[in-house]
C-alpha cells in the first residue's frame, strides 16, 4: 500500500464543522435545512432551494453537485454551532464546562425544534449521517464529553436518556405551546439534575 493510501486509511476524518463552505454554499445549506424540515429531504427539490434564496437551479447545482452534498452541508452548518462549546468542554472537562455544553445543545434544540424532528426522523438524513465518518466522530466526542470521567453503565444510561429526551421533548405536543425560554430552562434544569451536574 502506498504512503498516500495508508494515510487515507489511518488519518482521522476532519472535524465536524470544519469544512470551508463558501458564503454561497452556506446560503444554500441554510435554505435547505428549513425546506427539509418543512417537506422532508425526498420532497425537497433543487428548484425549491433555488427559489427560496432567489437564484436559478443551475446556481444551486454549481455549489453542490448532489442533494446528498447539500444534506451533509446543511447538517454540518447547523450542528457545527456546537463545536466551540464542545471544544471548550474537552479542554476543561469539569462540571462547569459540561453544563455549558449541555446548555448549548438544549438552546440549539429549542431554537430549531422543527429541525430536530427532521434530523431524528428523516430517513435520508439518518442514512447519510450514519455513514458519514466526521459526524460519527462528532457524536462520539459529544457523548464522551457529557460522560466525563464516568463510564459505568449507569452514567451511560443517564447520558443516553438525556440525549434522547432532549430531542423528544422539544418536539412533543404537550409542550408545543411553551415559549422558548420556559422550555429551555425546564429542559436544562431536568437534564442537569439527571446527569448529576448540580451541587
Amino acid at each position: 500500500m502506498s504512503s498516500a493510501a495508508l494515510a487515507s486509511v489511518t488519518s482521522p476524518p476532519p472535524p465536524w464543522g470544519s469544512t470551508p463552505y463558501s458564503a454561497a454554499q452556506r446560503r444554500v445549506a441554510v435554505a435547505a435545512i428549513d425546506l427539509f424540515a418543512e417537506h422532508g429531504v425526498d420532497a425537497t427539490t433543487l428548484q425549491m432551494i433555488a427559489e427560496r434564496i432567489g437564484v436559478t437551479k443551475a446556481a444551486v447545482y454549481h455549489q453542490f453537485k448532489t442533494k446528498e452534498g447539500i444534506v451533509i452541508a446543511a447538517m454540518e452548518v447547523e450542528l457545527g454551532k456546537l463545536e466551540a462549546a464542545l471544544a471548550e468542554a474537552e479542554a476543561d472537562p469539569g462540571p462547569g464546562a459540561r453544563e455549558i455544553l449541555l446548555r448549548q445543545v438544549i438552546d440549539l434544540s429549542v431554537a430549531r425544534r422543527r429541525v430536530v424532528s427532521t434530523l431524528q426522523h428523516d430517513p435520508v438524513i439518518v442514512r447519510l449521517l450514519a455513514d458519514h465518518a466526521p459526524f460519527q466522530v462528532f457524536v462520539t466526542r459529544l457523548f464522551g464529553t457529557l460522560l466525563g470521567d464516568e463510564t459505568d453503565s449507569g452514567a451511560r444510561l443517564r447520558v443516553a436518556m438525556v440525549a434522547s429526551a432532549i430531542g423528544a421533548v422539544v418536539t412533543h405536543p404537550l409542550v408545543a405551546d411553551l415559549d422558548d425560554a420556559t422550555l429551555r430552562d425546564g429542559v436544562f434544569d431536568l437534564s442537569r439534575e439527571f446527569l448529576n451536574l448540580g451541587d
